[in-house]
């Protein structure tokens, strides 16, 4: 691998405008890249917070140095690309982006599969992970199934095993699958996906407890009219937007603000196997970029995170940021028992029409998708190091309001 540029904000910058140069400079009117369209400066605080995080706090490696350095640079670039296409075609501001779904619970509670189940749908559109990838140009219609950027995509995946070994077990991938909102956001440098991958307590402290999320959130609507911009849905009128990400927990406010016609899809389980989930899995994907992460240290750092986002949704709730007729409540154990009774209640709640075409493409998907189709996630809350019974007093205001049951420790 070739070194990459040092995590100083002026090397990155430098190195995105290159690259957008590069990757972009035959789409545009003009190839020449300069700051100035990365757009309003909202995204410098926290690519500044990262990047001295990653320097002073992530512990990486040569590896988890040059992969930093590298995702961040094409972040920007993307950024960079995004932007320019919007101001060469001011007509996709303020595209109507009407009613999205968006599946809002924490990791590891069965958003995946249940994203992907309703995205079988085609009233639905999502953000496949190539498209989010690769957003410029647009997608079109024509050739949205067959774009060269979705092989492109899977290539680049296909080495996932060989560098984070066991992590297609934890989480599907796929550049035909959804993509969740954390990646859509994360080049406005204010998104939990970093601190996912690495050690960078500072800055996910600031993200998820001072940060202002409506830039990240106005970003994100200009994505989704970029994406939908040349190729709305798979049927007219143009699809509803199908969305997810655990982040949106945290957010449920900035989200409401920018969507107040979304309608939520909120997934629940026992917080004590949803932090013993996360640390396993935070666990194997940092390794790549690390030699010493921890499954104790990780726990340690996220299980207030993880608890702090389920009480902020029952603050949600009791103060009426998130309307009663415009949420659904879906219980881990019910959608793994029996996945088309909890799709059932999720479309007549939401007022929706499943067809029956439709719910056979779900269950063919759910068929050659298995749950273990990779292999099985095997995790244990006693390898967190935390004390059971502190934990467990910690989520009973959330397991109360939401009637979640408790499951066996182990």
């Amino acid at each position: 691998m070739t070194p990459g540029p040092s995590l100083s904000v002026d090397s990155l910058l430098d190195a995105a405008v290159d690259a957008a140069h590069a990757d972009h400079g035959d789409v545009f009117e003009s190839a020449s890249f300069t700051e100035a369209d990365l757009g309003p400066d909202d995204w410098r605080d926290g690519l500044e917070r990262l990047t001295g995080a990653l320097k002073e706090e992530a512990r990486l490696n040569e590896l988890g140095h040059d992969i930093a350095a590298g995702e961040i640079v094409a972040l920007l670039s993307t950024r960079l690309a995004v932007h320019r296409w919007r101001a060469e075609h001011p007509k996709l501001a303020g595209q109507p982006v009407t009613a999205p779904i968006v599946i809002v619970g924490q990791a590891r509670t069965g958003t995946t599969i249940l994203v992907d189940l309703l995205a079988q749908d085609p009233t639905m559109r999502v953000p496949r992970t190539w498209e989010v990838d690769r957003p410029v140009p647009p997608p079109t219609t024509a050739t949205y199934d067959t774009d060269p950027r979705i092989d492109e995509i899977d290539a680049r995946l296909a080495g996932t095993d060989l560098l984070i070994p066991g992590f297609r077990a934890m989480h599907p991938m796929g550049a035909r699958l959804a993509q969740e909102c954390v990646r859509i956001t994360a080049p406005t440098f204010r998104s939990v996906i970093f601190p996912t991958v690495y050690r960078v307590p500072s800055y996910g402290r600031w993200v998820l407890y001072e940060a202002d999320m409506a830039p990240a959130y106005r970003w994100h609507r200009r994505y989704l009219e970029h994406l939908q911009s040349r190729h709305p849905g798979p049927d007219a009128p143009p699809a509803r937007w199908l969305l997810k990400s655990p982040a949106h927990i945290w957010c449920l406010e900035a989200l409401i603000a920018e969507y107040p016609d979304a309608l939520l899809v909120q997934t629940h389980r026992d917080p004590l196997r949803i932090i013993a989930s996360v640390s396993s899995l935070q666990a194997t994907l940092r390794a790549m970029a690390s030699d010493e992460p921890t499954i104790p240290e990780i726990a340690d750092e996220w299980a207030d995170y993880i608890q702090d986002g389920l009480d902020r949704s029952v603050d949600a709730r009791e103060q009426g940021v998130v309307p009663p007729d415009r949420v659904v409540d879906v219980q881990f154990d019910a959608l793994m028992a029996d996945p088309f009774a909890t799709i059932h209640r999720i479309y007549d709640a939401l007022g929706l029409e499943l067809a029956t075409e439709t719910e056979a493409k779900m269950r063919a998907f759910l068929a050659s998708h298995g749950r273990d189709e990779h292999g099985r996630h095997e995790y244990a809350f006693a390898d967190t190091g935390l004390d059971v019974d502190e934990r467990c007093a910690r989520a009973r205001r959330y397991q109360e309001y939401f009637d979640v049951t408790s499951e066996p420790i182990r």
